[in-house]
């Protein structure tokens, strides 16, 4: 088999899944109703006793961001409430056991499995890594399994590879419909009462399916996700090596006496911040406790009626929809019921039922409809331990190429269906998938974080009344009690690049609010499985300007302050560390943009 640069990873073993701890989490609850507590009372403070009424032009944005901030992470900490993973039950041998027992078949048969392995431009070779590890997957039972390579690229040399394997090729005459359409001319394809998805680069491992199938047994389950885990991400080099090797052995010295402080320091760790284990470890496994765990894409398996239904359910709603806004101003009752009849033809005629949505994020909208389909109930199930492996974006292009897609297609989701108002789903599952939205507007507050100790640099004004004693026990209190709430709610898991990367991304969030504002279809793009050894500074312009700012602040004070300026020294302080925290997450991504592949392989 041709050579990848995965090839000395394969070494690698994924995490195991933090475990559950009654104590710990009674203890996060605690914690967490404090912190919502002493939030509402840190902000009346806040609003009604801090404000700057001097510079109210710069003292209302920052608290209005202070607080919505809060509200995101109020969402983020009713998210991590509670643990509900669900048993690893035994897994099926036949229909009868997936199904109602008003939907079991005359004569029973053995279990049939749908493998879905979608691809577009990715390297045959690099996808018969994948189709090979799928077929070494096992089964206690003898069940019908089918490997299906969904080729979108129709190129000869992924139909090659897949009858050298041994498994199906399935291609269409178009790519209407980005991935999803892919996924549905598959379903029209095939008949398995299982669908599993995988992507290109997806390496089940040989338990997956004895590990997930057994989930289905409840017939109320429409879909199972597991973690994606990325094992390809840069280790980083310890800070030891690192000096001695750019400096020399002194340096050196000097890292091995700051590690012995502060513990191991890998620099370079997961520098594209592409580890998704807070996201699976600890917002999709809590939301468990809703029912509002959302499908993923790859890693993923799919009760084929749930999907089905889901596509009907939807299709009959459109079609209501669309007739009654043609007859909507109309007086006459006989001409609007005829007009609405008309445009329901109309549109039945013009409008297929649609297994999975046209969506850039089709996983995330499907689960959305089948959480609101009320006349099933259907439950989701995040199965929180590790069960194959992936490849992770190797250039900051490629990573924002991916993080693009994902933004733009979950917040597209306000515009087509909004969950605050979408029929059918619970008010925990309102909340979940709003959080996903709303999350992506931190852009614009974190603009305003950045933006206001440079304000204080330039202009000599302060946000608050002032830094006195009242000051410093609200805040200094409001935040540690936070902090130690988070630390509680995520322990176990690094979540350092997650809150880098979520300063660092605010010009990428807006750029996907206004495609989305603006009615534009976010285009699908594949995400490169390859790299780019040339630095992209170009990609990082907005992060660059932002530090250049913050530096050109600090550096005018201090003028100011030695020309014997006034000066205030506590609100400088305050300032240049707030500054600090800020560019200390900026300059990650713009280490991302002048990585090399060459320098990743060092470690």
């Amino acid at each position: 088999m041709k050579q990848f640069y995965f090839s000395e990873y394969e070494h690698r073993k994924p995490y195991r899944p933090v475990p559950f701890s009654a104590g710990r989490q009674f203890l996060y609850q605690y914690l967490a109703t404090i912190n919502i507590a002493m939030g509402v009372w840190y902000f009346h403070w806040r609003w009604f006793y801090s404000l700057n009424t001097e510079a109210l032009w710069f003292s209302i944005p920052l608290a209005l961001a202070e607080t919505l901030a809060f509200l995101s992470t109020a969402l983020f900490i009713v998210n991590l409430w509670s643990n509900k993973d669900e048993l690893v039950k035994p897994p099926p041998a036949m229909v009868s056991e997936i199904v109602t027992e008003k939907e079991r078949p005359p004569e029973d048969r053995p279990i049939s499995v749908d493998i879905f392995l979608p691809t577009y431009t990715e390297d045959p070779e690099l996808v018969r890594y994948s189709i090979r590890d799928t077929k070494a997957v096992r089964y206690p039972h003898p069940v019908d399994i089918k490997i299906h390579v969904l080729d979108d690229g129709k190129r000869e040399e992924m139909h090659a590879v897949a009858l050298e394997e041994g498994v199906n090729y399935l291609t269409r005459e178009d790519n209407r419909g980005f991935k999803a359409g892919n996924l549905r001319n598959a379903m029209e394809l095939t008949h398995g009462d299982i669908i599993v998805i995988l992507d290109a680069d997806t390496r089940p491992f040989p338990q997956f399916l004895e590990r997930t199938l057994g989930y289905f047994r409840d017939p109320d389950v429409a879909w199972v996700q597991t973690p994606q885990w990325f094992y390809d991400i840069p280790e980083g080099e310890r800070l030891e090596s690192l000096l001695k090797r750019k400096i020399g052995a002194r340096a050196g010295t000097l890292g091995t006496f700051i590690e012995g402080i502060f513990g191991p320091v890998n620099v370079g760790k997961d520098i594209f911040g592409s580890d998704p284990r807070m996201f699976y470890d600890c917002i999709q496994r809590r939301r468990m406790n809703y029912n509002a765990s959302f499908c993923c894409g790859a890693g993923s398996l799919h009760r084929r009626e749930a999907v089905l239904r889901a596509a009907l359910l939807r299709y009959m709603d459109e079609v209501e929809h669309h007739a009654r806004e043609a007859s909507r101003d109309m007086d006459d009752p006989e001409l609007a019921e005829a007009v609405r009849l008309g445009a329901a033809r109309g549109f039945m005629s013009d409008t297929e039922v649609t297994p999975y949505k046209y969506h850039v994020s089709e996983d995330i909208y499907t689960s959305m409809l089948l959480h609101a389909d009320r006349s099933r109930e259907w439950k989701s199930i995040h199965h929180a331990e590790v069960l194959s492996k992936m490849l992770s974006p190797q250039d900051l292009e490629a990573y924002l190429t991916q993080n693009f897609k994902y933004a733009g297609g979950t917040l597209d989701l306000l515009r087509r269906d909004n969950p605050l108002t979408l029929p059918g789903l619970n008010p925990g599952q309102r909340m979940m998938y709003f959080a996903s939205t709303f999350s992506y507007f931190a852009a614009f507050w974190m603009i305003i974080f950045l933006i206001t100790p440079p304000i204080f640099y330039f202009t000599g004004l302060v946000p608050v009344k002032g830094f006195d004693l009242d000051f410093f026990i609200h805040i200094l209190t409001f935040q540690i009690i936070s902090q130690i709430t988070f630390m509680l709610g995520t322990w176990g898991v690094n979540t350092l690049r997650n809150v880098q990367y979520y300063v660092a991304f605010f010009p990428l969030n807006i750029k996907a609010i206004w495609t989305v504002l603006k009615g534009k279809t976010i285009k699908f793009k594949v995400t490169p499985k390859d790299s780019s050894d040339q630095a992209r500074l170009d990609l990082v312009v907005p992060q660059l300007c932002m530090i250049a700012l913050n530096v050109a602040g600090i550096l005018w004070y201090l003028g100011r302050m030695a020309l014997g300026y006034e000066y205030d020294l506590m609100g400088f302080i305050i300032a240049t560390f707030w500054s600090c925290l800020n560019m200390s997450s900026l300059m990650v991504i713009v280490r991302a943009a002048t990585w090399k592949t060459d320098e990743s392989r060092l470690l």
